[in-house]
């Protein structure tokens, strides 16, 4: 039996499987959910008390030891960011497991390695957040995940911050005012105008995930034909395509011709109309001998099962035959 244990970390959840490789199948022996594990937003000590809970709550589910683990992956989010905060949380996998087979990243990979089973490719994310991670043999990049305050390009939070930004103006007189500021009037509940500045600032606390929410409305008026609300998705689509492009420019097209994988995740692609932009913009982009450059693919495996992958290759195992070959395009 050769056991991999893999966590995959966020702001709000955080997911651990402990799965079994022998033969062609990967079979999970233990699940465990729980809170978030950022240490942006709870800091060092709460994320490591959720990572020792979740790898003891797994192994303990499914009568094992560490002692028996090939290798664990830990996907954080956040790490690679800050240098300092790193070599903490780089140390949080010894602590619950007693040993140091284990390997910390950041939770990108975790979801890459999940949506392509391992296999060259691309995955986008636009939830809260966005970012945009690829691999080829040896070749890796990462485009985003700079945070609300500097990047965020495409994300929830970011439509969310523009479709707000033409509120004021509509309410100001700058803008036309279009489906955009009754549907937000609506949504808030707000009896003048500038109450919205106390909602979000003083009521929320400007609280990151509170205001990706208000990226829901925007894609409602998009749905009802709303020019305004429409061009902040295209633009959005716009900056996750352009991610696509320099991650692909990095880690090179394949060698056959044949488009790269391309998937995606997040809340922004739950939206039919987001989602509907996003795979008409990739399926538009052309190499340099005019064939599809892209070819969009759907998740192989949650990200938690990601971070298992990840954990086998760390070991030099192979990844389980079904899970591999459940990777279109990649053959």
């Amino acid at each position: 039996m050769t056991l991999f244990l893999g966590l995959d970390g966020g702001g709000t959840k955080t997911a651990v499987v402990l799965v079994d490789t022998d033969g062609d199948d990967g079979t999970v022996l233990a699940r465990w959910r729980g809170p978030g594990c950022s240490w942006l937003d709870d800091g060092v000590d709460a994320a490591a008390a959720v990572v020792r809970e979740g790898t003891h709550q797994v192994l303990a589910a499914a009568g094992r030891s560490a002692d028996e683990l090939g290798h664990a992956f830990y996907g954080l989010p956040g790490h690679g960011e800050s240098a300092s905060t790193d070599l903490l949380l780089d140390a949080l996998p010894c602590d619950a497991l007693g040993h140091d087979r284990s390997t910390v990243g950041n939770d990108v990979l975790a979801g890459w390695a999940g949506s392509l089973g391992g296999q060259d490719g691309i995955n986008v994310v636009a939830g809260t957040g966005s970012i945009t991670y690829g691999e080829r043999g040896t070749h890796t990049h990462r485009v985003g995940g700079w945070s609300e305050l500097i990047g965020d390009e495409g994300s929830a939070h970011w439509v969310a911050r523009r479709g707000l930004n033409a509120f004021s103006r509509m309410a100001d007189g700058r803008l036309p005012r279009t489906a955009l500021y009754g549907l937000l009037r609506e949504h808030t509940g707000i009896a003048e105008d500038l109450d919205l500045v106390g909602l979000l600032m003083q009521d929320l606390q400007a609280e990151r995930a509170a205001v990706a929410a208000f990226s829901r409305v925007v894609t409602a008026a998009a749905a009802a034909g709303d020019p305004v609300a429409a061009a902040v998705l295209d633009d959005a689509v716009d900056e996750l395509v352009q991610q696509v492009r320099v991650v692909a420019d990095r880690i090179g097209d394949r060698p056959d011709g044949a488009p790269t994988a391309v998937s995606s995740s997040g809340g922004m692609f739950s939206d039919d109309g987001f989602r509907h932009r996003f795979v008409a913009r990739v399926a538009a982009e052309r190499d340099a001998g005019a064939r599809p450059r892209f070819a969009l693919v759907e998740p192989v495996l949650p990200p938690e099962l990601g971070a298992v992958v990840y954990a086998i290759r760390r070991a030099g195992d192979p990844v389980p035959v079904t899970w591999r070959d459940a990777a279109p395009g990649q053959h």
